[in-house]
């Protein structure tokens, strides 16, 4: 199933599927692929927070909505040095670094190709989501080490145009390109429970499968409503339509990690366990993720261990 050419039909035919069925082949597709005791871990720190010139309807970090967050400035090298040696000792493999921009300005794009040095010396991988690249940028952070670019296509191209005016669809596949073309590992996805439709979620999975190079790294986030942002009355999504989407994911893309993204914190352990199970092996471990809440390290551990994952390499 996992070879076929896949198309907005056949994916909207995966959805009809009965849950069970459908997960039972996931995991098997998961099971030939990866280590199913293996979670990948991996921290992610807002090294640039607030006043975003993007509108994008989710996001506390948008200049356009008043959610009581507080701006600051970009983050010290010497305290971003700190929290990869935590992260690295809590057994984080890659540490992510975001920046609420459009685009990199020259002289904080300086300082960002710093960071990335820096974490690769301490011995993680590195991963950044800085907004819109050209391909000059894009070859820059190559060179500085860059392991993985995250740049989100966050819905289908329909239903993106009602969450977001200031960024086109298009600008966002352009830096995808750049990125595949610098031979950077693309780290892509999208989130749940926008008031998007099933064939939205359809379209989505689609356009991450023509990307130019397929993402190593997919990163599915349910909604968090922050309060003062358009989203933030929006239902939640069910969460078997939601675990039914990790398991079409996983078939979709039997070479790639999946990541259990942005809501964990919101989910029951047993809604996480099926997540799991449909093909998801990757998480973030930290206490926030960007400015979002996320679950303690210490409850992951402790639950993960439940289900009866290896336990993180961790370091000092």
């Amino acid at each position: 199933m996992e070879n076929q050419n896949w198309t907005v039909k056949n994916v909207l035919k995966q959805y009809e599927q009965p849950l069970f069925e459908l997960v039972y082949r996931a995991y098997e597709c998961h099971r030939q692929n990866f280590d199913v005791s293996e979670i990948e871990y991996c921290t992610l720190s807002s090294i640039k927070t607030g006043r975003c010139p993007e509108d994008c309807a989710y996001c506390p970090q948008s200049g356009h909505y008043n959610t009581g967050l507080k701006n600051e400035k970009l983050i010290e090298i010497d305290k971003l040095t700190l929290q990869v040696y935590s992260a690295k000792a809590s057994g984080a493999k890659r540490f992510c670094i975001g920046a609420a921009w459009k685009s990199p300005p020259r002289k904080e794009f300086d300082k960002v190709l710093k960071m990335i040095h820096t974490i690769k010396a301490i011995g993680l991988e590195s991963c950044a989501t800085l907004g819109t690249l050209n391909a000059q940028q894009a070859k820059d952070l190559k060179k500085a080490g860059l392991d993985y670019y995250n740049h989100n296509l966050d819905s289908s191209p329909e239903f993106y145009k009602t969450i977001i005016r200031t960024r086109t669809y298009q600008e966002r596949l352009d830096t995808l390109e750049h990125v595949a073309n610098a031979n950077i590992n693309i780290c892509c996805g999208g989130i749940l429970g926008m008031g998007e439709t099933r064939e939205d979620r359809a379209k989505l999975l689609i356009a991450l499968y023509h990307l130019p190079t397929s993402p190593k790294s997919i990163p599915i986030n349910q909604l968090i409503p922050i309060a003062g942002t358009p989203l933030e009355n929006t239902s939640p999504i069910e969460s078997l339509e939601f675990i039914k989407t990790i398991a079409i994911t996983r078939l979709m893309f039997p070479n790639s990690r999946i990541r259990l993204a942005a809501g964990r914190e919101n989910m029951s352990n047993e809604f996480q366990a099926w997540c799991f199970m449909a093909g998801a092996n990757s998480i973030f471990i930290g206490e926030k993720l960007l400015t979002a809440n996320n679950s303690t390290p210490d409850k992951d551990y402790q639950f993960l261990n439940q289900l009866g994952f290896n336990p993180p390499n961790q370091s000092i």
